[in-house]
């Protein structure tokens, strides 16, 4: 079972699953970063540019899912070293700092809120989010070009693109492609007709809208919207 809240970090979402739902469902590109617990383990689940399909047998995982962009300063890693991973916390922290959280989290009756506290421990460390990243993530959700949205924070092609790897972990219109699927799945669950939905969503049309959804989250439209999806 997948349970999730907003969290008391600005953007960030707090959410938890339980062994007992035996289903495997694949985690879609969402353009932000996570910080991972379980059965002592810490992990980051770096930017994804395609489906995650998650190995093994179920088992309990807590996390703190951040705001696209504001990962990399808390954990101090450039998002691009890990796109399409999860990696140890271990591989990027001393040994005994890592050590010491898992602890903390092992003690903890609420993994979740312990792991969510641990974020905001790092956030008040942290210099604050670059307010530009939060503009360019608010405009290209609306849907507004890139070349625009550049021009708009007064920013040129290549320092976007540069800040954009580092925070993001790919260029903005990589970004703004997720960003506009997740529009779509949005609308499509909704109950939005699927012609409808890719117009709304910023698709040329419906083929458009269903080549998007094969290459980002690997399977059709029908299959994420189905039972399970």
């Amino acid at each position: 079972m997948y349970q999730e809240r907003p969290s008391r970090l600005t953007g960030a979402v707090v959410w938890w699953r339980t062994p007992e739902d035996p289903a495997v469902r694949p985690v879609l590109p969402d353009g932000c970063m996570d910080l991972l617990y379980s059965e002592g383990r810490l992990l980051v689940a770096g930017p994804d540019t395609r489906a995650h399909v998650p190995a093994g047998p179920p088992r309990a995982w807590a996390g703190v899912r951040f705001h696209p962009g504001t990962a990399p300063t808390l954990l101090g890693v450039p998002a691009h070293e890990l796109r399409d991973t999860r990696a140890e916390l271990t591989d990027l922290w001393p040994a005994d700092r890592v050590r010491r959280l898992r602890d903390r989290l092992a003690a903890a009756s609420d993994p979740a809120t312990a792991l969510e506290d641990i974020a905001l421990d790092l956030a008040a460390r942290a210099a604050p989010p670059d307010p530009l990243l939060r503009l360019l993530v608010e405009r290209l959700d609306a849907g507004r070009p890139v070349a625009a949205t550049a021009d708009e924070l007064g920013i040129g092609a290549r320092q976007l693109h540069r800040r954009s790897l580092t925070a993001f972990g790919y260029g903005p219109k990589t970004l703004a492609r997720i960003l506009r699927l997740r529009r779509a799945l949005a609308l499509a669950r909704s109950g939005v007709p699927y012609a409808e939905t890719a117009a709304r969503a910023g698709y040329a049309d419906q083929p458009h809208l269903a080549r998007d959804v094969r290459e980002l989250a690997g399977t059709t439209l029908g299959a994420l919207l189905g039972p399970g999806g």
